[in-house]
């Protein structure tokens, strides 16, 4: 037995650049937790075994002290390719030589029961002869853990961490492996049709022990391959870009936590929004804001199973809401409430932006876009999926009534503002949303509501927002309550239906927008007058979540050629897999964590009517 410290620096990467672009990922998993596989054959995040446990491997933000799990040609190849199986979430990164290729597959089976929560490494070489090095060097509770290392022969290695959060990881190869420091470590050599396997899995379980054979590598791949072409298979869209539609619906499955059936924001945390800057914060959570985006878009794929899970899941939160009937902004995965958030210290950061956060602060701010978010998603459940039930109304009309009391109180908005508050017009409009789809509920299911009060509030909210948040002199409607600024959440307006998309109100807005927001197909949240507004220091990219909303409001509003003009150009700033971050840099490089559920649903939302209303024209 040998001990090892999580301080000890891992072997560096063969490539000069310890921090590879964000962009050059794919992404594997198992409805539990994600891995990240780089282009060079490295897993350089992975939290275990669910999307909020601590890391095992995190060298993308720490290369000395985060860990990883590489494996990889001893010499460099001449390029490099990466590329799931179609309708999979089965991963290939491809090693090209003068007089070789090399084919490493990369898979998490999707288990029911016992889930092991494995992680399938296979390398085979395609044709030709190279030498190959594999290094398996976890780091347990975000690197702060030390770990023991025990050998059960040459094929068998486990992991055992020490310290609060402690888990033990089985290593499995097909070939002899060696230990180093806490590392495990294998050379060898591969000639045409030979290969190698290895995998990593959870060692509290009863799982087989002992060397790797073909046959239990080979029935895992067909059994994960014909899981995800059974789900894609379910699939009812049949319209333009299926598979860029299809790419973004596996991603939102590889993010859904199937135990709870939550979607977390980005299965990643730490990943800056400005590299160099304090811009770094943990994604591994469900905010309720998303809520309409998933339900929307799991409904408008055929997707209703996924689409009652997170129903379920929003209605486990409504039970469970404040005693005066208001919600949190976001939770964990299982529900948990408290999401502080630490610095973790000890760890450099991606690129050098510190400090790297874990927990969410948000979850103790005020923030109303949340309550629209909510009915929305609730009301469109029960017109196109399950009727809800009265148990469920009855938490509504709490929550309701709670909207209807403080729905004139600042709050730090739809951005997460850090520091003042302000009255928002993203705010205010979500409020209008609850309200409003409140009031259609009870009227369409007949459900007792004080229907008459919410009316009032409804129309006050209605009447408010066209006068204190019309900027009459420019034409367009303004960030928040006394500014003169712009936000790209005033896109929301023609989709919730608050304002028809030809109102020459909302034209006019658009224009102001296009003038100010716009870059090509590139959306900023912010105009000039506003980027000092969120309290951070440090500048932002374009939100391509913003892109897609711009793209269906022009697609609301008839302007269909331009309309599909910006949806394909932002169907080319997507990664070499499909995938986005959260943002875009000056130089197209991914900001933000990766990848961005929200980025996804807006995509789906906006192919979904783009096609629809391309289909009606005839164009």
């Amino acid at each position: 037995m040998t001990r090892a410290r999580p301080q000890r620096p891992i072997s560096k990467r063969p490539c000069t650049d310890a921090f590879p672009p964000i962009e050059n990922h794919g992404i594997i998993g198992d409805l539990h937790t994600v891995a990240l596989v780089a282009m060079d054959g490295a897993v350089d995040f992975m939290c275990f075994p669910s999307f909020d446990s601590p890391t095992i491997f995190a060298s993308l933000l720490d290369p000395e002290r985060g860990g990883l799990f590489r494996i990889d040609p001893l010499h460099t190849p001449g390029r490099r390719s990466q590329f799931y199986l179609p309708d999979s979430n089965i991963l290939l990164t491809r090693f090209y030589f003068d007089e070789g290729v090399v084919e490493l597959s990369d898979l998490m089976p999707v288990e029911e029961q016992d889930h092991a929560h494995q992680l399938i490494r296979r390398i085979k070489m395609i044709h030709g002869a190279a030498e190959f090095r594999m290094v398996c060097a976890p780091r347990f509770d975000y690197g702060r853990a030390d770990h023991k290392v025990l050998r059960h022969g040459e094929n068998e290695i486990l992991f055992v961490s020490e310290g609060e959060h402690k888990v033990t990881l089985r290593l499995r190869s097909s070939i002899p492996m060696r230990v180093r420091n806490g590392t495990a470590t294998a050379e060898f050599r591969l000639t045409t049709d030979e290969h190698a396997s290895f995998i990593l899995e959870d060692a509290e379980l009863d799982t087989p022990t002992g060397r790797v054979d073909d046959h239990e590598v080979s029935e895992a791949f067909k059994r994960t391959l014909n899981f995800w072409r059974g789900w894609v298979g379910r699939s009812t869209y049949r319209g333009r870009w299926r598979e860029m539609v299809t790419r973004s619906a596996l991603t939102l499955k590889l993010l859904t936590y199937r135990p709870t059936g939550a979607v977390v924001a980005a299965p990643t945390f730490g990943l800056p929004e400005e590299v160099g800057g304090t811009r770094n914060w943990d994604y591994r959570y469900t905010w309720i804001r998303d809520a309409t985006f998933t339900i929307y878009a799991f409904l408008r794929l055929g997707y209703t199973e996924e689409a009652a899970a997170f129903m379920h899941w929003i209605e486990e939160r409504c039970a469970a809401q404040e005693w005066d009937g208001s919600l949190q902004v976001v939770y964990g995965i299982s529900g948990q409430k408290e999401l502080q958030e630490v610095d973790l210290k000890h760890w450099r950061g991606y690129r050098g932006s510190a400090p790297v956060r874990i927990g969410n602060d948000a979850y103790s701010q005020i923030q109303f876009d949340l309550y629209g978010a909510l009915m929305d998603a609730v009301y469109l459940y029960n017109k196109y999926g399950t009727p809800i039930s009265y148990d469920l109304w009855h938490h509504l009309t709490r929550l309701l009534d709670w909207v209807c009391e403080n729905w004139r109180q600042t709050g730090q908005g739809i951005w997460e503002i850090r520091g003042h508050t302000q009255e928002w017009l993203s705010s205010r409009l979500m409020c209008w949303v609850a309200l409003d789809r409140g009031i259609r509920l009870a009227q369409k299911r007949s459900f007792p509501a004080p229907t008459h009060r919410w009316v009032q509030g409804r129309d006050a909210i209605f009447s408010e927002i066209m006068t204190t948040f019309w900027d009459a002199e420019r034409a367009t409607f303004t960030q928040y309550k006394g500014s003169r600024s712009l936000d790209a959440s005033c896109l929301l307006m023609p989709l919730v239906k608050f304002i028809g998309p030809t109102d020459p109100r909302w034209l006019s807005t658009m224009k102001a927008v296009e003038q100010h927001l716009v870059e090509d197909s590139l959306v900023y949240r912010y105009d000039g007058l506003a980027r000092k507004t969120d309290g951070l220091a440090g500048v932002e990219g374009t939100f391509s979540l913003c892109s897609f909303w711009y793209v269906e409001c022009l697609s609301r509003a008839g302007d269909l050629h331009k309309a599909r003009l910006i949806f394909e150009k932002m169907l080319g700033y997507a990664n070499h897999l499909g995938l986005y971050a959260e943002e875009l840099g000056r130089s197209n490089n991914h900001l933000g964590n990766f990848p961005q559920a929200f980025t996804h649903l807006a995509l789906i939302s906006a192919a979904y009517d783009l096609d629809r209303r391309l289909e009606g024209s005839n164009q």
